[in-house]
């Protein structure tokens, strides 16, 4: 569609053979002018000096040769207003005259900086576009993890990174993992259900028949393409493990191996908290599908807890040397919150550089009422009757402190009240047991 199409004329006007206006008519945004005073007027009258000579010339060339002719003048209106218009002539006849058709290049302007505009805005947008397809495409292919993009519908595999393809041979076009055993694609199943529902689902162990075990993690991204499940799958570190003891080395037990199987969390972080080491099992508590995810990172991401996070727990083992069964509340990279118990100890007895924890998953386990005194009776054995029954006392009282603190979000004052204690008694027992902070 031309710009004549997109503008009506701003003004009309029927013009003579002799160059005089007989007409002039105004489109509304100019209704407030008046070109009563036009009438009888030649056209170059009306127009600046500078462009009465062009306008003479288009006179003269539609009266003569009868040609049409298209130019730019700075029109005076009668107001002293001035626009820039665009004229274009057009005879009638031979007696007739012609007419002229004024349009404001104002808004021709103003259209063609929008569009220079929209346009440069979609070039950054496409570069853009471009740029962060780039880093996607080289974070994906430089993670050790298998990545496959998966679509909904058919389950067949749309795009796949260095590693997906290297170690489980997925290629664009390839159903997903077809050859599953029936209790695998069950679970499988059930992930996917899961991941649709919620649009991601935490880990599961598939065992493929040529690789070994895997973990696989799902999520599901929407996009005008349709939908997709992205997965990630590791292969598990007991799979990689290479630490068995020979057959005749009965001696010498592989303690990373030993390590690894635990069925408690075992983790060994340094003294601001980052994890160096991490079994399987601590990996699964914190829903992490392979062990370089929390290598290097703090584990105050999953130790939150007001009153017994892990800053808590890394003094109480600089300050007693140990920590035993201390509840608290593990938060999992996928959001799931773990009742867990953990122990700690710390590789030197006055300043320790590196600590070891064990934590125990307890969520799913009813506590005996009397555990605590259990513990606490069991780690004094070999005192007297007196010297139990006070540790006894105090192992009690020091979990309600620390369960009453992390209830209250570390607030004092509803910790004293739930307690059923004043708030100086509460201050008094925290420095008793070196709790205050």
């Amino acid at each position: 569609m031309s710009e004549h199409a997109l503008f009506p004329p701003d003004i009309t006007l029927a013009v003579d053979g002799e160059g005089v206006i007989r007409t002039a008519v105004l489109a509304m945004p100019l209704a407030d002018e008046s070109l009563d005073d036009w009438r009888g007027l030649r056209w170059t009258d009306t127009v600046s000096p500078d462009a009465a000579e062009r306008v003479a010339r288009a006179v003269e060339s539609a009266r003569r040769e009868g040609e049409s002719s298209c130019f730019t003048v700075n029109q005076r209106l009668p107001s002293g207003r001035e626009l820039t218009l665009e004229y274009t002539t057009v005879k009638l006849g031979e007696s007739a005259g012609f007419v002229v058709i004024g349009r404001s290049l104002q808004a021709v302007a103003d259209l063609r900086s929008r569009l220079a505009l929209v346009q440069k805005e979609r070039e950054q947008d496409y570069w853009k576009l471009r740029e962060i397809e780039t880093r996607y495409r080289a974070l994906l292919d430089a993670s050790s993890e298998a990545v496959a993009l998966v679509r909904v519908g058919n389950m067949r595999i749309v795009e796949a990174n260095a590693a997906a393809t290297k170690a489980l041979g997925f290629v664009p076009g390839a159903e997903f993992l077809p050859d599953l055993t029936n209790r695998d694609r069950k679970a499988l199943d059930a992930l996917l259900e899961t991941a649709r529902m919620k649009g991601r689902a935490p880990g599961i162990v598939l065992h493929l028949s040529d690789s070994g075990a895997w973990s696989l993690r799902a999520s599901t991204l929407t996009s005008e393409a349709g939908a997709f499940y992205l997965f990630q799958m590791a292969l598990l570190a007991e799979a990689k493990t290479t630490g068995r003891p020979l057959e005749g080395d009965r001696a010498s037990p592989s303690v990373e191996a030993i390590v690894q199987r635990l069925p408690d969390g075992f983790a060994i972080l340094d003294g601001d908290g980052v994890v160096r080491l991490a079994n399987p099992t601590f990996l699964d508590l914190v829903q992490a599908g392979v062990e370089s995810a929390v290598i290097g990172r703090n584990a105050n991401s999953w130790f939150t807890q007001p009153g017994t996070g892990l800053r808590v727990i890394l003094n109480l083992v600089e300050r007693h040397g140990a920590v035993r069964a201390l509840r608290t509340m593990l938060e999992g990279e996928l959001g799931m919150s773990t009742e867990v118990e953990v122990s700690a100890v710390g590789d030197d007895d006055d300043h320790p550089r590196n600590f070891a924890l064990l934590v125990r998953d307890v969520g799913s386990r009813v506590k005996p009422p009397d555990e605590a005194s259990a513990l606490a009776i069991g780690s004094a054995s070999g005192t007297t009757l007196e010297k139990a029954v006070r540790a006894s006392v105090e192992a009690v009282e020091r979990q309600h402190l620390i369960e009453a603190l992390a209830q209250s979000r570390g607030k004092r004052m509803a910790a004293a009240k739930s307690l059923g204690i004043s708030r100086q008694s509460l201050h008094a027992k925290l420095k008793k047991y070196r709790l205050a902070q």
